[in-house]
């Protein structure tokens, strides 16, 4: 069954006429006959009582009327569907974001994106950078932004989007205002605030115990904001990726020797064939001057 064939019969019992149906769907008379008597072989029954001066629908015709209008009209929105998915009329995007990283630093380039493509909806799911590699593996994400300090899993692509210096936050006023860079000792005896999602935490945790001290933690939390508060009202220092560090009351200076850096990259599966959406969407990215980005 083909879908011209469908549109010949919906024209022939809208006229009753076979050949003003043929003018209707701009096809001479006789290719109009022969595809009706190739659907009646196809369904298996007789789809009009042919008479000599007229025309009618038995009552299999009617039967099979209402359902192949069914049909057509399902392939229409079908049709007017995927051109406009395929344009990016009307689309939607599932993003992954670690929650270690800071909003402020995507308001500019998800509000270029939205006035560049103003018909796709974007879903922002924040979450651990762990939780969110399951949920895109799972095929719940689209894309993900993402890091870690060892190279991602396999069959995962990772595309770098922008880097950024780890350093450690503290309140205004305190000593560490004074000096341009911080060393990882630095923490030594300060009340240390514990970012229980940081994807570099271990990391971090390694190179401490690796200069002969373990941190000591004084509050744990899964809340960044939480954490932000409580170093702005001077309750403890905390190492933060320095895009993060973005509260009132809080400084922050990058840590030297060792410098610890982290690259945030847009993550997809590989094996993934990419839709029209995702592709725009990276795009965006690549495009985006991340260097300017506030």
């Amino acid at each position: 069954m083909e879908m011209h064939e469908i549109r010949y019969f919906l024209a022939a019992s809208e006229t009753l006429n076979f050949h003003r149906a043929a003018d209707l769907v701009h096809v001479g008379q006789p290719a109009l006959t022969r595809a009706i008597q190739k659907l009646e072989a196809e369904l298996g029954g007789y789809l009009f009582h042919r008479e000599k001066t007229r025309v009618r629908l038995t009552d299999f015709g009617c039967l099979m009327r209402t359902h192949l209008d069914e049909v057509l009209q399902r392939s229409e929105t079908a049709k007017r569907t995927a051109r406009s998915f395929l344009s990016l009329e009307t689309a939607s995007l599932t993003l992954g974001v670690m929650c270690t990283i800071g909003p402020l630093r995507f308001i500019g380039f998800l509000n270029a994106f939205r006035e560049r493509y103003p018909g796709i909806e974007v879903t922002v799911i924040e979450g651990a950078a762990t939780h969110l590699t399951d949920l895109l593996t799972e095929g719940k994400l689209d894309v993900a932004l993402l890091a870690r300090p060892e190279p991602f899993d396999h069959g995962l692509k990772a595309d770098p989007v922008y880097r950024e210096r780890f350093g450690i936050a503290f309140s205004t006023g305190h000593p560490f205002e004074m000096r341009n860079t911080l060393h990882l000792a630095d923490v030594r005896g300060e009340a240390y605030l514990e970012r229980i999602n940081c994807e570099y935490g271990d990391h971090i945790d390694g190179l401490c115990r690796n200069i002969g001290f373990d941190i000591r933690s004084a509050f744990r939390s899964e809340r960044e904001d939480w954490i932000l508060a409580m170093i702005a009202a001077g309750m403890g220092v905390c190492f933060i990726a320095e895009y993060s560090a973005s509260h009132p009351g809080v400084c922050h200076r990058p840590v030297v020797d060792p410098e610890i850096i982290r690259e945030v990259s847009l993550v997809s599966v590989t094996d993934r064939l990419p839709s029209p959406v995702v592709s725009a969407f990276a795009e965006a990215v690549k495009e985006h001057d991340w260097q300017m980005a506030q």
